[in-house]
């Protein structure tokens, strides 16, 4: 059956500054109903003749993470036959933004958009129009947001209060995933084998004695060779590397500067191995990958800024056994955290050792065709266009199955 698929992304970064300032508007960037659009200044296109030309050179361009992953995505909806209404955010209703940027520029017409509590498939979405409401029906939200404000719970528990089925983790394993130290807690509470770590809170760095007190305790568990970063934050920003007791002190006052927590991990001489998992009750592990990074680690310039900053290998040069493993304690931390839908699951697989430790869980990780997450799923047997098919159904699944409780005498 042929779903109206409402997608959402950021027309940036998704900022602070952004969410401060959007008191429940959206932008309709590509407002489609019936199949029809009417935003580009050089003639009126259908969503599919809008990406169509994009695809042919068009004067359009995509520079942030999140927008590559909203377009391919669009393209496999589409490609399935389903109607689809692309809302993006920003932080006013004028201007011009950075998704699809030459495209922004010639926008004619822009929608505020508002969310009703209570308004389910039928009226929760609903577009402003020359002083007149129009409700957008929607089977699905497919929210193509990373990091904060867009997997941490925030916009997830938002579609919950307006009643919509959406893609992904639920709002209580969304903010849990965000928090490294509450993921790792739990991971640690179901015997799942984690990197050995010290949370730190930051009032320690702002008293000189709790300061020192703490520095003192990373080199009393680790000595000084730690990796240092944020515990709510994304895309390795606000992470680093420490070698020496001057380099922590710069590493942990630079973490603080995205969050009030950090984590602070002993270093480990590992391959960087990841697991796509998909499902609600029954979850699937697909092949693992290997990130094999020319920088240093993984950090943010060698994820989106260098395209020589990693090799992904996908499949992972790794035995039978040490796959199984990786699959069978994926789908572990997968249900531990009550995950659903999608995510990848990160590890370190010590070169000393072989000891196998989970790092961290992506609960919506990058999604364009090439990103790993559906490239270790293609490795696997599932195509990119089902893989897409396959994570709008789990989104709808859920959500009837929760319709089905109870929620008063």
């Amino acid at each position: 059956m042929n779903k109206i698929v409402i997608s959402v992304e950021s027309t940036c970064d998704l900022s602070a500054e952004v969410i401060k300032e959007y008191d429940m508007a959206l932008i309709n960037m590509e407002y489609m109903v019936n199949n029809q659009t009417h935003i580009m200044g050089d003639g009126a296109y259908t969503m599919k003749q809008f990406y169509d030309k994009m695809r042919k050179g068009a004067s359009v361009k995509t520079t942030q993470v999140n927008e590559y992953s909203a377009t391919e995505h669009l393209e496999s909806i589409l490609e399935q036959g389903n109607d689809v209404i692309h809302l993006a955010f920003s932080s006013s209703l004028s201007g011009t933004y950075n998704s699809f940027a030459q495209a922004a520029k010639t926008l004619k017409e822009k929608y505020p958009v508002v969310i009703v509590p209570g308004g389910s498939k039928q009226n929760a979405i609903q577009v402003e129009n020359n002083g007149k409401y129009i409700n957008l029906y929607t089977d699905i939200v497919f929210p193509v947001l990373h990091g904060t404000f867009g997997e941490d719970g925030t916009i997830q528990g938002l579609f919950e209060m307006a009643e919509l089925p959406y893609v992904g983790c639920g709002t209580m394993a969304s903010s849990l995933t965000m928090d490294k130290e509450k993921t790792k807690q739990i991971w640690e509470n179901a015997n799942l084998p984690i990197v050995p770590y010290i949370c730190a809170k930051k009032y320690q760095s702002e008293d000189k004695t709790e300061f020192e007190n703490l520095l003192e305790q990373v080199n009393s568990k680790f000595g000084y060779n730690v990796f240092v970063k944020p515990c709510c934050a994304g895309s390795s920003v606000g992470a680093s590397k420490a070698s020496d007791k001057t380099s922590l002190e710069k590493a942990i006052l630079e973490a603080f500067k995205w969050d009030d927590k950090i984590l602070i991990e002993e270093c480990v001489n590992a391959r960087e191995i990841e697991c796509s998992v998909t499902g609600n009750d029954n979850p699937v592990a697909y092949i693992p990958g290997e990130i094999a990074p020319t920088h240093e680690f993984y950090d943010y310039d060698a994820k989106y800024t260098d395209p020589n900053g990693a090799s992904l290998l996908i499949p992972a040069n790794l035995d039978e056994e040490t796959i199984k493993q990786v699959q069978t304690i994926a789908v572990q931390a997968y249900k531990s955290l009550d995950a659903s839908g999608l995510s990848r699951v990160d590890f370190f697989l010590d070169k000393n050792s072989g000891k196998l430790m989970l790092n961290e869980i992506n609960t919506m990780p990058g999604f364009t065709s090439i990103s790993m997450f559906p490239k270790m799923c293609e490795a696997a047997g599932l195509k990119y266009a089902d893989l897409i098919e396959e994570v709008l159904q789990l989104g709808i699944n859920r959500f009837e199955k929760k319709r089905e409780l109870l929620t008063s005498r």
